[in-house]
């Protein structure tokens, strides 16, 4: 390293009040400074860039409790987005500027680094977005390099090369704009997810660590447990990550991080943060032997915060919810998606039965465990029949909260390749996040009745079938049926938020 200190600038756009914080952002920052190298972050999440916030929506769908971040004192940034990020690279001086893309916040990364281009700082993309769309990302006149995979040790090369004056053209994992062309680095073997340092969520700051669930706003740290996951959903990214990087010989995807690792990590940020609420990070959290959650369970004992996590119903058993009962498990989320079992093997890849996934939920009811089940209506060729199929799954379980998300056909998944060739979708249409996902072309469903089957899920789900034909009505989003939605949804908030 130079006598001067390398500084990297990370930009992160993200949906309006979106809270969970990401992992990935906060383990480049760490590994960065554990090399020396320093960061700090720009992040949007708390301004305004939308009409009406991610939670806000959440809370108008009965999807989640109301709250209030302003009791934590956590406000809306007033200030222009623009002009703080101006600011905040003047007087930070960054070297590098790096920017994480999902496809949900393309448009707004684009129109960030368009207001800082005059600046004339290096910038590298990284994200899930830019390893399925190298080509559109690196086609931007404002980025001179995209990611492509992890990023934990292609950034601090990248760093420790430019802050000596080094050729970094050669970075593996990246492709780098040079002499009027691209040069396209080969992949580099996977990251060893257990020599990596404690995540460093400095950067974002402790308001960032504020988490509402149920009507209760948190202080909740994320842990990574591993990465990626060992299924094949037909409308998830991860099996194109795993082939991805099986073809190019990096290593195996789906990774476990050690218990002794964890334990480290876990005792480092819990003495760090004081958190009152821990989210353990894994797509599906009971995907591994009751032998090795007992393991876990004994080295969480030292630990003992509340905590959630997500599985899937098949991986419940009860000697498993028994352990996390124990554990101080203090909520689950399960993703059961589709009601209908042919549908849902045949079209999302998921092949279990609706028997099994009540008989597990019941055990998760028998422990007294409270948990949210996600659901997803709007997949390609669905029809209304199909999402009350989902509904009335729902009306056989007892979930504390109740997701209902619109199919978002991302880039990389088998779904979105189907909608392409069916002209469901082409290229240039773009998605925005899971609650308003995009309209999708086809005859079998609309989007104006699938977003008012979104809205009165809850209300189909947890409503007598005697209150049906109101909650038709509340599915309009004309004078009349928002009328009745704010009828029935006041009294669904009585029953089932008080």
């Amino acid at each position: 390293m130079s006598d001067k200190s390398f500084k990297v600038l990370f930009i992160y756009p993200n949906t309006m009040m979106a809270t969970l914080v990401p992992i990935h952002i906060s383990l480049l920052s760490a590994c960065l400074k554990e090399n020396g190298i320093e960061s700090e972050l720009f992040d949007t999440t708390y301004y305004k860039t939308e009409e009406v916030n991610f939670e806000q929506k959440k809370v108008d769908l009965l999807q989640i409790k109301p709250f209030s971040l302003n009791d934590k004192g956590v406000e809306f940034k007033q200030a222009d987005i623009y002009e703080d990020l101006s600011r905040k690279i003047t007087e930070y001086e960054p070297d590098l500027i790096g920017i994480t893309i999902v496809e949900d916040t393309y448009d707004l990364s684009r129109s960030l680094l368009s207001s800082i281009k005059d600046f004339k700082i290096p910038v590298i993309a990284g994200g899930v977005f830019t390893t399925f769309s190298p080509e559109e990302v690196i086609s931007n006149e404002t980025v001179d390099m995209v990611c492509i995979g992890e990023g934990e040790e292609a950034l601090v090369e990248l760093a420790e090369k430019m802050s000596k004056g080094e050729d970094y053209s050669d970075c593996r994992n990246l492709w780098v704009k040079k002499d009027g062309g691209i040069i396209k680095n080969p992949l580099r073997p996977l990251t060893d997810i257990n020599k990596l340092p404690p995540i460093d969520y400095d950067i974002f700051g402790r308001d960032r660590l504020y988490r509402p669930m149920f009507g209760k706003v948190f202080t909740m740290i994320h842990v990574e447990l591993d990465r990626g996951c060992p299924y094949d959903c037909a409308y998830c990214e991860a099996p194109h990550l795993r082939k991805l990087f099986q073809e190019a010989g990096c290593g195996i995807y789906y990774r476990k991080k050690s218990i002794a690792a964890i334990a480290r990590e876990m005792k480092y940020l819990a003495e760090k943060y004081a958190p009152d609420y821990v989210n353990f990070n894994s797509e599906t959290f009971l995907a591994k032997p009751a032998g090795e959650l007992e393991e876990f369970a004994r080295m969480y004992k030292e630990i003992n915060i509340p905590f959630w996590c997500q599985t899937r119903p098949e991986t419940v058993t009860e000697e498993k919810i028994k352990i996390l009962k124990e554990m101080n498990c203090d909520s689950l989320q399960f993703g059961i998606e589709h009601g209908n079992e042919e549908f849902r093997a045949r079209v999302l890849r998921r092949r279990s039965s609706n028997d099994k996934i009540i008989n597990a939920l019941k055990i998760v009811e028998k422990y007294g465990i409270p948990y949210t089940v996600n659901n997803i209506i709007g997949f390609p060729d669905e029809t209304r029949e199909l999402v009350f199929d989902t509904i009335n799954l729902n009306r056989e379980i007892n979930p504390r909260t109740m997701n209902c998300y619109l199919f978002t056909p991302y880039k990389g998944t088998v779904l979105y390749k189907q909608c392409i060739e069916k002209g469901y979708l082409s290229k240039e249409d773009k998605v925005h996040q899971l609650l308003d996902s995009v309209r999708l072309r086809m005859d079998s469903i609309g989007y104006e009745e699938l977003k008012g089957l979104q809205r009165t899920f809850s209300l189909y789900a947890r409503l007598p079938r005697s209150e049906w034909k109101k909650i038709k009505i509340a599915e309009k989003f004309d004078e009349e049926g928002n009328r009745m939605f704010e009828l029935l949804a006041e009294k669904y908030r009585q029953e089932y938020f008080a």
